[in-house]
């Protein structure tokens, strides 16, 4: 015993006299006026190494002891750990020089407020689920194997045997390429091998159409854990999957909002089609636009850069099942955009210059009055409109030059540096539009809109026609990982998640923006104007993005990992048509700017309903709106930008709640316009004229 004692205390003994306070030294930098490029290295004098460093930045390892890409003006910590298990935590915070670093820090913790609301996990916080990512298995693939590798590989020999225990780094499979090169692979993990592949067979074959679009085809063994492990950030803090709460919200409303209205969605479809080709169109019923001009113009404030960039971020983070997922959400949010439409109709109010001001301010404020719930109605009112104006100046507005230029400079590079200029260029194309108010929005937008998705979707269409042979994969591949897909994927239920979050964040069914252009629609009858409405999410969701999605899938372009999603999207296109990447720069401008008229004319409406309607309080908003253009496209903005842009998934708060508390309202409605419509009482145009 006295010789174990003593073994005990001749280990610790160097330790306890190595083992003391120890004290963290930090070198803090600003290397320019770039936001988000802070830098602090700390040096640890004392202590025993080696050391562990657990940054507050998810993206710095665990093993650094320098952090980058720091937001000026917001602290960090650190926590130091030696290695007898002292610990010290020390706060650093990079020093704000440039306006633009001062407004970006300031509005780091209102995006992280906003976002801890709108992202927020009712789900997790009550222990229905864990939300933490776990790998119960690690796949083996081909040694720096890409999606768009030209290359034969053939399992060669098994080096250990089916159900062994490896370790980490321990050879498992000798495989060759189609040249007889051979390679040793070593096991990826330490547990239980499983093997894929037999000896002799084909691994992967860039010719084989199955291959190139089959998810992970190029992994021939698993290694399943022990023990699942929890998988993090660099940092060491865990991943999580959070089911956030404004998809919640917004897909649960839709579902609502399909089954109220006994499937509008579907058995509508046809009338809509009629009424946005103009059979219905009377020439004297009050309003400003046609049906098909109001279409236009709230097509073009969706339809953008979320349907190109978003599009891949969401099917390389959920895979090809989200495709399915994304097209079962579009079809859903149909029914939201008629209930909140015809509200906008019905609520509308037209001054005797023929200006229309209509919306959720209207609805929820003079809706919900009508319902004894005044005090309630101006709140929701309010909220939504100070919403709107917010998001109209950002998300609407600044991050569409700002996306715009960046996308442009990334195809013509004698663009870099000129995002002032370009700013400029963009801000009067854009004031020429909007001065002349919403006739002259939905005349650009009726003809911009059909030619910018035309180009888009034959585009699209001739990339899956070139690559026709791989329609049977592709589709498997979408059936198989909406209802079977790995566990890295976060399961069906993760892939569910980023495929309706796609959906519900691109055709903004719920938000409330679209009933402010489609109350300005030219009829007598508000439910039809909620028909045309429902043509929105299924021209946005399940036709542009479901094609972006094909063009990824049939390109074997959705296994790609490490790329913007615009730039993603980019290269599918490129790889089938080498010029495209230029026109589809051209055509996210194209978006962009439609998006920005669109937007222009929501952030107006509702400016006017918290300032007053007079022509001069409308040119006030006009002109700041052109100011923030040129802003957007000339200076990085960074959370300004992220928070804006949040505003606009904000506003389905107010409105959604007033949408429940009038969908028997819209039911009744619907049930008159469909009598009139069945008895012919409807104006309807004759047939050649």
């Amino acid at each position: 015993m006295k010789k174990i004692l003593l073994s005990i205390f001749t280990v610790i003994l160097p330790i306890l006299g190595f083992a003391q306070d120890f004290e963290i030294v930090g070198d803090v930098s600003n290397p320019s006026t770039s936001i988000n490029d802070g830098v602090v290295t700390i040096t640890v004098k004392g202590g025993v190494e080696p050391f562990t460093y657990r940054w507050s930045n998810q993206k710095t390892s665990l093993k650094s002891n320098r952090s980058i890409g720091l937001t000026e003006g917001v602290p960090y910590t650190v926590l130091v750990t030696d290695a007898t298990g002292a610990s010290k935590t020390a706060v650093f915070t990079v020093k704000a020089d440039a306006i633009t670093e001062i407004f970006n820090g300031t509005m780091t913790p209102a995006v992280g407020a906003l976002g801890s609301v709108l992202f927020w996990d009712p789900f997790a916080a009550v222990g229905v689920y864990d939300p933490v990512v776990y790998a119960d298995q690690k796949q083996i693939g081909i040694p720096n194997w890409t999606n768009d590798i030209n290359n034969k590989y053939t399992l060669v020999k098994w080096l250990k045997a089916d159900g062994a225990k490896v370790v980490n780094d321990e050879p498992i499979a000798i495989i060759s390429d189609n040249l007889g090169k051979e390679t040793t692979v070593n096991s990826l993990g330490k547990g239980t091998l499983k093997q894929l592949t037999a000896e002799g067979k084909v691994i992967y074959n860039s010719e084989n159409s199955k291959h190139v679009i089959e998810q992970g085809a190029h992994f021939f063994a698993q290694v399943k854990y022990d023990e699942p492990l929890v998988l993090t950030h660099p940092n060491g803090d865990p991943l999580t999957k959070p089911i956030s709460f404004i998809v919640i919200w917004l897909v649960l409303g839709a579902l609502f909002f399909t089954i109220r209205m006994g499937f509008i969605n579907i058995r509508g479809f046809k009338h809509a089609i009629d009424l946005a080709r103009g059979k219905y169109d009377d020439p004297d019923a009050p309003g400003q636009v046609t049906h098909f001009q109001a279409l236009a113009t709230a097509v073009s404030g969706t339809v953008g850069l979320g349907n190109i960039a978003g599009v891949a971020v969401a099917v390389s983070l959920g895979g090809a099942g989200a495709t399915f997922w994304m097209i079962v959400c579009g079809l859903l949010g149909m029914s939201t955009k008629f209930v909140e439409c015809t509200l906008g109709v019905k609520y509308r109010d037209i001054l005797p210059d023929g200006r229309v001001f209509g919306g959720p301010m209207n609805y929820l404020r003079y809706g919900l009055e009508k319902r004894n719930m005044k005090g309630i109605g101006k709140v929701l009112a309010g909220m939504f409109a100070v919403l709107a104006v917010g998001a109209s100046f950002g998300g609407g507005n600044m991050f569409q030059a700002n996306q715009s230029f960046e996308q442009l400079a990334g195809q013509f590079p004698m663009l870099e540096g000129n995002g002032f200029a370009f700013g400029i260029v963009t801000a009067i194309l854009v004031g020429v539009v909007i001065i002349g108010g919403i006739n002259s929005i939905a005349k650009v937008t009726g003809k911009v809109v059909p030619v910018m998705a035309s180009i888009y979707i034959v585009a699209a269409l001739a990339v899956i026609i070139m690559n026709i042979q791989n329609i049977g994969p592709a589709f498997s591949a979408i059936y198989e990982g909406a209802f079977n897909p790995s566990a890295l994927k976060g399961g069906v239920i993760g892939v569910l998640v980023v495929g309706f979050q796609r959906a519900a964040f691109s055709n903004e069914a719920g938000v409330g923006s679209a009933a402010i252009a489609h109350s300005t629609a030219k009829t007598n009858n508000p439910p039809s104007e909620g028909f045309v409405a429902l043509l929105e999410p299924f021209i946005d969701t399940v036709v542009v993005c479901t094609l972006t999605a094909l063009v990824l899938i049939f390109t074997g372009m959705h296994e790609v990992e490490g790329l913007a999603g615009a730039q993603l999207t980019s290269d599918a296109f490129g790889s089938q048509i080498s010029w495209f990447p230029y026109v589809l720069a051209v055509a996210v401008f194209l978006f962009a700017f439609s998006t920005m008229i669109s937007w222009s004319y929501y952030g107006m409406r509702a400016w006017t309903y918290l300032f007053g309607k007079s022509k001069k309080i409308e040119f006030i908003y006009k002109m700041l709106f052109l100011v923030f253009v040129v802003i957007g496209a000339s200076v990085s903005l960074g959370a300004v930008l992220d928070f804006s842009d949040m505003m606009i998934l904000a506003m389905s708060f107010p409105n959604i709640i007033g949408l429940y508390i009038m969908s028997g309202e819209v039911k009744v409605d619907l049930g008159e316009y469909i009598k009139k419509l069945k008895s012919n009482q409807l104006y309807r145009k004759l047939e050649g004229k």
